[in-house]
C-alpha cells in the first residue's frame, strides 16, 4: 500500500540505451521476469539465474518550475535487492521514489513496480504489492493506531477479521501494542513514524519505498526496524546520510546532477577502501573498474 496523502552510467556504456534496444524480448523468445511471475516458477532452480526484476524505470524525468531534478533516469533493481539511493542535490534521490510511489508525476518515462503499473489500482495490483514511507506520516494525530491501520486495511479491501489479524501482529512487530487505542499524538513523532511503517507492511507488499524514513526513531531501534524481512522483498531507502544505512542494504545507486551514475554493489566500497558515506559513493562513481549493476546483469 501507498501510505502518504501529503546520462550515461559509469562503466555500463548507458543502460537506458540498451533497455530501448533490447525491446520487445518476446521477439527473440525471451522471457522478462518480475516479482509477479507465479509462485511455480520461483519454486525453479533457474530463479537464481534468471534474476527477475522488482523495479524497472525507463527514462524518467522530472523538472519543477524550470529546474531538472531527474534526468533520463534507467534503473534496473532485481528481486530481494536492497537498494541505497543517494544524491547531490539532496532532492533527486527522495524525488525518485515519490515518482515511483506515484505521489509526483515524471516530466517523462515510465516505471513499472512489482510487475504492475501504478495504472492498475486493483486490490491485487499496486495497492498490495508497493509500499511506501515518506519523511512526512501523513497521519492526523488524533488517529489511533488502531484506526490508522484499519483503514490501510480497508483500502486494501481485506475483510474485518484479516484486518484484525494483521493489526494484532504489526503492533507486537512494531511495538506500539500499548497505544493502539490511544491518539498517535501521545507517542509523539517516533510513534507515528512507527504506525506508518507498520500501514506500508499491513498488505506484505512486494516493494517497499522508504523515503528517509523512521528519522525520529532511535538509531538502534531504527536499524532493528528497518531491517525487513523477506527474501522475494525488494526495498530501496533514499537516505541523506549513507552511514545510518549501514547493513540496511547491500546495493548503492547515486544521481549526480539529476542523472543515475552509479548502481553497483556496497561490497565495491569496501574493495577499493572507501567508506558508506556520500563522500565515499562519489568517489566510487568516478571510479573507472566499478562492477556495475547494468540492466542485463539484472533482468
Amino acid at each position: 500500500m501507498i501510505w502518504a496523502h501529503s546520462g550515461p552510467v559509469k562503466g555500463v556504456a548507458g543502460a537506458h540505451a540498451r533497455l530501448a534496444a533490447r525491446r520487445p524480448r518476446h521477439d527473440r523468445g525471451e522471457v522478462t521476469l518480475t516479482s509477479s511471475t507465479p509462485d511455480a516458477l520461483w519454486a525453479s532452480r533457474s530463479v537464481g539465474t534468471l534474476k527477475p526484476s522488482a523495479v524497472v524505470c525507463e527514462g524518467i524525468s522530472r523538472s519543477e518550475r524550470g529546474e531538472q531534478i531527474l534526468a533520463d533516469v534507467s534503473l534496473v533493481v532485481e528481486v530481494g535487492a536492497r537498494l541505497l539511493v543517494t544524491s547531490r542535490p539532496e532532492a533527486a534521490a527522495s524525488m525518485l521514489l515519490r515518482v515511483l510511489a506515484g505521489l509526483s508525476h515524471p516530466t517523462s518515462g515510465s516505471a513499472r513496480l512489482a510487475g504492475v503499473p501504478r495504472a492498475d489500482r486493483s486490490p491485487t495490483g499496486w495497492v498490495r504489492r508497493v509500499g511506501y514511507v515518506g519523511p512526512e506520516a501523513g497521519i492526523y494525530a488524533w488517529m489511533t493506531p488502531r484506526e490508522v491501520l484499519d483503514l490501510a486495511g480497508r483500502i486494501a479491501e481485506y475483510d474485518s477479521r484479516d484486518r484484525a489479524r494483521r493489526i494484532d501482529a504489526l503492533a507486537e512487530r512494531y511495538r506500539f501494542g500499548g497505544y493502539l487505542d490511544e491518539p498517535v499524538r501521545r507517542g509523539g513523532e517516533p510513534l507515528t513514524q512507527r504506525v506508518a511503517l507498520a500501514a506500508a507492511m499491513l498488505t506484505d507488499p512486494e516493494v517497499l519505498l522508504l523515503n528517509e524514513p523512521l528519522r525520529a526513531v532511535e538509531q538502534e531501534e531504527r536499524a532493528r526496524l528497518l531491517a525487513i524481512p523477506g527474501a522475494r522483498r525488494t526495498v530501496l531507502i533514499a537516505s541523506r546520510y549513507p552511514a545510518s544505512e549501514a547493513g540496511l542494504v547491500n546495493q548503492v545507486a547515486f544521481l549526480r546532477d539529476g542523472r543515475l551514475v552509479l548502481h553497483a554493489p556496497i561490497s565495491e566500497l569496501d574493495s577499493h577502501e572507501l567508506t558508506l558515506s556520500l563522500r565515499g559513493i562519489e568517489a566510487l562513481a568516478d571510479l573507472d573498474s566499478v562492477t556495475t549493476l547494468s540492466a542485463e546483469a539484472t533482468a
